[in-house]
Formats: structure tokens, sequence, C-alpha cells
């Protein structure tokens, strides 16, 4: 045997014999694989934000045009929303611990190039290298949580997740304005490394064994050829809407493209004995209404979080330190409620939580509203922006473990990168909507974005916060409407699979 064969055969037994004992053998082992999963939901969540303070940085070290260097953001979000799907049926295909652990060596590797760059492209590329190691672990996040997790702490241990990536969010900004400052702006990409080398060790050493059920492992490349295209389209289309209008002939012929994509994979999927994703799983009510009110929950509070900026930069003349330190807010809501709603969620279900929970934000965007002055009661806003945060941070444990305690074992995967695709497309039409909303009123009422009077921007705020209320109420009247399986407790509803 070769030198090479050795050293492979050593290290598939290394593997074969992870994870440790000492781990393993604990009582409270669950948390440690908790604790695991939330490292890699934090770091994928931080650097879909921390590269938003370095564009300028960018910019001026490539000599590049600012919507140029944007691509850096947007390659990044685009690749995470189109491959969490498909690296969830992966996951359930070949197991989610293997495909964990070895996300994070592509996120790390992905980092690396990003600090190392040369050239504007390479960068760029770079980014969507590192983006799918990140899709690689936020698919599996809360799938390996479901499939480890007992259901009677389920809703808390999703919490500890919603709060990792709600934490990693709102930090990202904070975390690389101080970077930048102290050491460069490849330090925001560098500082992954470390954090990354220490994930993927406590991956493997942790992370327990897959337990596949299912005999088929036949991947639906035709599947994934249709719909990835589909979901780069339609993020395309949100994404430069704003810039050049809704019914501009660009974003109408991206959405056209995504609606024949996305009928011409519904009926692939029906018809291929392995799909990429099985749509018989949208007939389980907890699972379409959950991903719906999962989109329109981030659609909220990624337009606050774009609103509230121009109203304390516009209006109430602050520097942007405070501006920052004001909008933590939303997260610091979020991050201390998330894990309560989730152990709330384990004793008295979901539906309720998650009906308080939008209706809770939909309050804290309707207080913002109303304060919107040029004198507004800044105590007041704090507490709009807080239940905001608070009203996220219940509905969002209780709604991600609804939905995945409504799947079927073998479609952990697949069900949680559908989720988290929610999540990112939510994400991008908040940005997408508050941005259009913004500036249509902002017409109506003669103001501009550079220069003029504040007096303009009080309307345009208040009309814009109100349309984003009115989003969130939609989210929790849909959220009544679940089915008498989930009101009773959470059962898994069995979906036939036959391949």
């Amino acid at each position: 045997m070769s030198s090479d064969a050795v050293r492979a055969h050593g290290v598939r037994a290394l593997w074969q014999s992870l994870p440790a004992a000492r781990f393993t053998s604990r009582p409270n082992y669950i948390w440690y694989v908790v604790g695991t999963v939330c490292i890699g939901a934090f770091m994928a969540a931080v650097d879909a934000s921390i590269v938003n303070v370095a564009i300028p940085d960018l910019a001026h070290y490539y000599n590049a045009s600012a919507s140029i260097t944007g691509w850096v953001l947007i390659a990044y979000l685009l690749t995470l929303a189109t491959l969490l799907t498909l690296f969830g049926r992966l996951a359930d295909m070949l197991g989610r611990r293997p495909l964990y652990t070895f996300g994070f060596l592509v996120f790390i590797i992905g980092s690396a190039a990003c600090g190392a760059a040369p050239s504007l492209g390479f960068l760029i590329v770079s980014r969507v290298f590192q983006a799918a190691g990140a899709a690689m672990l936020q698919a599996n996040s809360v799938a390996i949580i479901t499939a480890t997790v007992p259901s009677n702490v389920r809703g808390r241990a999703i919490g500890f997740q919603g709060s990792a990536q709600a934490i990693g969010l709102s930090v990202g900004p904070a975390v690389g304005g101080a970077l930048i400052a102290l050491f460069g702006w490849r330090a925001i990409f560098y500082v992954n490394v470390p954090v990354g080398i220490i994930g993927t060790l406590m991956a493997a050493m942790i992370l327990p064994k897959d337990k596949l059920t299912q005999t088929s492992t036949t991947f639906d490349w035709w599947g994934a050829i249709l719909f990835s295209p589909a979901l780069v389209a339609v993020m395309l289309a949100v994404t430069i809407a704003p810039h050049v209008g809704w019914l501009s002939g660009e974003v109408l012929g991206l959405f056209a493209a995504t609606i024949v994509l996305l009928w011409l994979f519904i009926l692939r999927e029906k018809r291929f004995r392995a799909p990429l994703v099985d749509v018989r799983l949208f007939r389980i009510k907890i699972f379409t209404v959950g991903n719906v009110t999962g989109l329109l929950s981030y659609l909220v509070m990624f337009g606050v979080l774009f609103l509230m900026p121009f109203f304390f930069e516009k209006v109430g003349r602050f520097p942007s330190a405070i501006v920052g330190l004001l909008l933590t807010a939303v997260p610091i809501g979020m991050t201390v409620v998330s894990p309560q709603a989730g152990g709330l969620a384990d004793r008295y279900g979901s539906r309720l939580l998650t009906t308080f929970g939008m209706a809770t934000s939909g309050v804290g965007a309707a207080l913002l509203a109303v304060m919107m002055a040029i004198h507004a009661n800044l105590v007041l806003v704090i507490v709009g922006l807080l239940l905001v945060g608070a009203g996220l941070g219940m509905f969002t444990p209780p709604n991600n473990s609804s939905v995945m305690g409504s799947l079927p074992s073998e479609r952990l995967g697949v069900g949680g990168g559908i989720l988290n695709m929610a999540r990112s497309l939510g994400m991008a039409f908040g940005t997408a909507v508050s941005s259009t909303l913004m500036a249509g009123f902002l017409a109506a009422y003669g103001g501009r974005m550079t220069g003029g009077p504040r007096a303009p921007w009080i309307p345009t705020m208040r009309y814009s916060l109100l349309v984003l209320a009115g989003l969130a109420f939609v989210a929790a009247v849909l959220s009544i409407l679940k089915t008498e399986e989930e009101a009773a407790g959470g059962e898994r509803i069995e979906v036939p699979m036959e391949f």
C-alpha cells in the first residue's frame, strides 16, 4: 500500500472514530451540538453584513465605482440564497455532519482568498466561494438541531441558533468597522480563519453521526439547473428594482424568467423520482405558512433597519456612530427574547407565540411611524425598535421549530435549506421594498435624497413604516392559520416518499 493510501486510510479511520466519546457521553451532549451549530450560524450571518462598511474602502483601493464594488456583497447574498436548498438536499443524501464540517473548510479557504485578493474580480469570485461554504453551514444548522435535540427542548435550542444569527447580522457592521480602522479591510476576511478552524474541529469531534434512511442517492441535476437561475433572477430583480424601477424592462424580464423557470422546475419535480424539492412538502400547511411568514418577518425587520438610519441622519441629524448604536435595539430585543420564546414554544406550542410575535413587531413598526417628527421622543423610538426585535425573537424560534418539526426526517436538510432561503429572500425584499417606498413617498412630498428641508422626510418615513407594520400584521394573521396538529403540540406529519 502506497504512503498516500496509508494516509487516506488513516484519515478515514480517524473520521469514522468521531465524534469523540468525551462529548457524546456527557448528559448535556445535545447542548454541545447546539453550541457547535451556533458558531457556524454566527459566522455565516456576520459575513452577510460585515462587508457593508468596507464598500467605500474597497472602491478606493481597487479604484472602482461603488456600484461595481457592491457586487462584493451582492455576489455573497445571491450565492447563499441559490445554494441553500441544493446543499440541503445533498445533506439529506450524504449526511449533514460531513457537509457541515466541509462547509467550515470551504468557508475558511474562501475567507483567506478574500483577504489575499489582488483584484476586485478575484475578491468577488472568492466571495462566491466563501458563500458556498456559508450555505453548507446554514442549510444544515437547523436540520442538525432538529435531528439531534428532543422535541421537548427543540424550540429552546432553535432559539439559541436564531439568537446566534441575529447577533451575527447585527454586530457585523460594528466589528467590520473596528477591524478596518485597526488593521485595514483585509482583516474582516482573515478574522474568519482562526474562528473557522475552531469550528471545523468542533464539528468533527462533536456533531453526531447521521442516520440516513433513504435509499436513493440520485441528485436532481436538471432540477438544480432550473431552480438556481430562477433564484438568481428573482434576487437580481429585487436588487436592481429600486434603482431602475419595478416596471422597467430589465426587472419585468427577470420576473418573467423567474416564473417560467419555476414553472418548468415544478413540472420536473412532480415527475422525477428523487426530486431536489419534493413539492408535496408544500401540502403541509405548517411548512408552507411558516416559510411565507418567515419571509415576511425578515422583510419587516430589514425594512425597518433600512429606513431608520435615514430618519436618524436626515431628520435627527445624528452622527453615524450614534445611529449604529441606536439600531442595536433591534438585535438586542431579538437576542434577549429568542431563547425564552423557544422554551415557551416547547411547552405551549408555536401558534400563539408566532402570532403574538409578529403582532408585536407590527406594533413596534406602527409606534415608530407615529413617532416620526422633527423632535421625536427618542425613548419611544428606541422602544419601537426594541418591540420590532422582540417580536422577531418571539416569532422566529417557534416558527422554525414548527416548520422543521412538521417534516419527515429524510427531508430535514432540504426543509432547512428552504427555510433559510425564505429568510434570504425576505432580507432582499425588505431592502428593495423599503427603498422603493421611501423613494416614492419622498418624491410625492417634494423631498430630495441630498440636501433640502427635513419636513418631507417625516411623512415619507411614517407611511413607509406603516406599510411594514401592515405586512407584519398580515404575517400575524397567517400565523393563526395553523393546523390542529401544531396547536396541539406540533406532531410531525409524514409525507410518503416514493423512490
